[in-house]
């Protein structure tokens, strides 16, 4: 509330009904809010810092929960490494060109998986990913299991993500 209408209220309402009021407009905000999530999220922005990753079943609910909110999503961070990649594939992302991404395959504390489960965790997370670079991860990315395979945020715009603007 500006300060020239904070000033009104109270000087024109008792402090009990004051309280109230205040409480009443918060409820009020806080409904509309949840009436309109889309709208909301609209204005939203998600900045990625630099981010190495963790675990996939996290990050599958982290992504769930972006792209139902439809949140634009910006990857700013110095690096953004392992599962961090897989917010390449919401709708509304950008990336900053100096990103540096970092791809491997999926493994189990840095153990290589059983080639059932190998197959079907990197075809999950390359599912993430646009065309050209699943195509790279499938066949060169997720092989490598210790360190990781380094893209430039600008090799990454080339291949049809756009660039976030400046800051």
């Amino acid at each position: 509330m500006p300060a020239s209408n904070t000033a009104l209220l109270s000087a024109s309402i008792p402090g009990f009904a004051r309280s109230f009021l205040r409480k009443a407009v918060t409820v009020t905000g806080l409904a509309l809010a949840t009436l309109l999530p889309a709208a909301a999220a609209a204005q939203q922005t998600y900045v990625v810092g630099s981010d190495r990753g963790g675990f996939l079943h996290d990050r599958l609910i982290e992504l769930g929960n972006l792209q139902r909110s439809g949140v634009r999503v910006e990857i700013r961070g110095r690096v953004c490494f392992s599962t961090c990649t897989m917010f390449l594939g919401l709708p509304d992302t950008c990336v900053d060109p100096d990103t540096v991404f970092g791809f491997h395959g999926p493994s189990r504390s840095g153990r290589r998986l059983a080639q059932k489960d190998f197959d079907y965790f990197s075809k999950v997370m390359a599912d993430y990913y646009p065309e050209p670079l699943k195509v790279w991860f499938m066949e060169t990315g997720r092989n490598r299991i210790s360190g990781v395979y380094k893209v430039k945020g600008s090799e990454i715009i080339q291949m049809g993500i756009p660039a976030c603007r400046s800051a």
